[in-house]
């Protein structure tokens, strides 16, 4: 069984800094420790109101750290400017709401198939690749195949808040998605809610070939630092496998 990546977003860092105003903490900082902690990878939302995540910060990751960056979008003229200029490695298009604290769900590729195309194909042809964040539901990974991307990553919300025969059923339906998505040529993602506690089963699906996580360690780092927790979690990522 192939190793998983671990992609650690440091949106929460900056929603720190930002809480205050100033540089510290530094999320490129941040970045940099995961790195030599063990990540593959680092993402980070560039939301439209700017809450964590600031312009300035996508340059300097770019920039600075030696991983693939992978830049959480909304699917708006704004965001694909911004990726075009700094061309990171991935941008993945997530659903975006102004009064949520957080995504709060997959998007709806399917019913909004005409206004992305042209967005992934200009991402597309710049060298940029391309994700969708998505329920793990086989209408949107039809979608996904017909928009012609490379990944999708499923949201994992509801996994992570649901218990007993719950629990079972989102992570079937997880594993599921996995499976089709891959037979489809396409390379499966997930994230969202993902703990110490919770990550064992996802990791384990043979077919996901990396998780990003953010909120979590970011907190748990308060507490023990953040490149022992990122250790941790690569650990437990990688006795799943």
């Amino acid at each position: 069984m192939s190793r998983i990546r671990l992609g650690v977003n440091i949106d929460h860092v900056a929603t720190i800094r930002n809480a205050r105003g100033g540089l510290a903490p530094d999320p490129v900082r941040a970045a940099q420790i995961a790195s030599e902690a063990g990540a593959d990878g680092i993402t980070a939302h560039l939301r439209e109101d700017r809450r964590h995540i600031i312009d300035d910060d996508i340059g300097r990751l770019i920039d600075t750290i030696a991983l693939p960056i992978n830049m959480e979008m909304a699917a708006t003229e704004e965001m694909l400017a911004i990726a075009l200029k700094h061309r990171p490695h991935a941008a993945c298009i997530v659903p975006e709401r102004r009064e949520e604290v957080t995504t709060e769900g997959g998007l709806n590729a399917a019913g909004q198939h005409n206004h992305l195309k042209p967005l992934i194909s200009r991402l597309r042809d710049a060298g940029i690749r391309v994700s969708l964040f998505i329920e793990p539901d086989p209408r949107q990974i039809e979608a996904a195949v017909s928009l012609g991307v490379p990944v999708v990553e499923f949201h994992t919300g509801r996994y992570a808040h649901s218990e007993g025969e719950a629990l079972t059923i989102e992570l079937a339906r997880i594993a599921d998605a996995a499976a089709l998505a891959v037979k489809n040529g396409i390379e499966p993602h997930a994230g969202h809610g993902l703990t110490f506690d919770n990550v064992t089963p996802i990791a384990a699906i043979p077919q996901i070939a990396e998780l990003n996580i953010g909120h979590f360690l970011i907190g748990e780092a308060i507490f023990d630092g953040l490149a022992p927790v990122v250790r941790r979690m690569r650990q437990l990522m990688d006795e799943a496998r």
